[in-house]
């Protein structure tokens, strides 16, 4: 059964509409007939079984069968701070990333990040392309929220965010050989955990001791060097594993 997602305010008591880009997608590419059964979220993890009731130019309307409570969020809140990686390198972590479970995803500047920041507007134009992409994964994965793209942050401010609004942090690095991801994630009992994730050439010793000062713990993902792309990915699998989400 297709997804969707929509706004908030677009879910009435027994209707929802549906607009933008996916009206074009149900009618010319999906070729969803007036009757057929969609699925509808609504971003805050509220799913709707419906039917499409009226198809117009610009809008979807369905109607409300059943309200129907998602199961697919991990218990676990999960924010990737992922540092800029080159081109479709950031697109696939994205992806993969929110197939996996997470709930936001920061870009991270570092000290070694290849990529540098753009304009205000050209960056406002990645993030739009990047949000897509997570909903689209989102839809595919049949999460119950499309998780949240954030405009990069230096470290040191994803530092402080991560003590500010999470439980813990974790950091993966090729000199740390003592503290396993494993004996970490069993000895956590938390709700939201920040994994922060290197670039291409990976981390300095100043920024893992600085993200120590900050309670963020170095852990290692085993005794083979991972890329950064990788690395989040299994992390975060790590992570929903340990937490009896797959």
């Amino acid at each position: 059964m297709a997804k969707f997602f929509v706004n908030p305010e677009d879910v009435s008591e027994d209707t929802i509409v549906i607009k933008g880009t996916d009206v074009n997608h149900i009618k010319n590419v999906l070729r969803l007939p007036i009757g057929k059964e969609i699925l509808i979220n609504d971003r805050q993890g509220h799913d709707y079984q419906c039917i499409i009731k009226e198809i117009d130019a610009e809008i979807v309307t369905a109607k409300i069968v059943e309200a129907i409570d998602n199961t697919t969020e991990p218990a676990v809140s999960t924010v990737l701070f992922q540092s800029l990686v080159k081109g479709e390198k950031m697109e696939f972590v994205i992806q993969k990333s929110v197939e996996i479970g997470v709930t936001k995803i920061v870009p991270l500047m570092t000290k070694r990040c290849v990529v540098k920041l753009e304009s205000e507007s050209k960056m406002n134009n990645k993030i739009a392309r990047w949000q897509k992409i997570a909903e689209s994964a989102a839809k595919q994965s049949k999460r119950g929220i499309v998780p949240e793209i954030t405009m990069p942050m230096t470290f040191k401010e994803a530092l402080e965010y991560n003590k500010e609004t999470l439980d813990c942090g974790c950091i993966p690095y090729e000199n740390e050989s003592s503290y396993h991801i494993k004996a970490y994630l069993q000895s956590l009992d938390v709700q939201s955990i920040g994994v922060f994730i290197g670039p291409e050439g990976g981390f300095t010793e100043e920024e893992v001791a600085l993200a120590m000062e900050y309670g963020v713990q170095s852990i290692t993902l085993g005794k083979r060097i991972l890329r950064s792309e990788t690395a989040g990915l299994v992390t975060l699998a790590n992570i929903m594993y340990e937490m009896g989400e797959i």
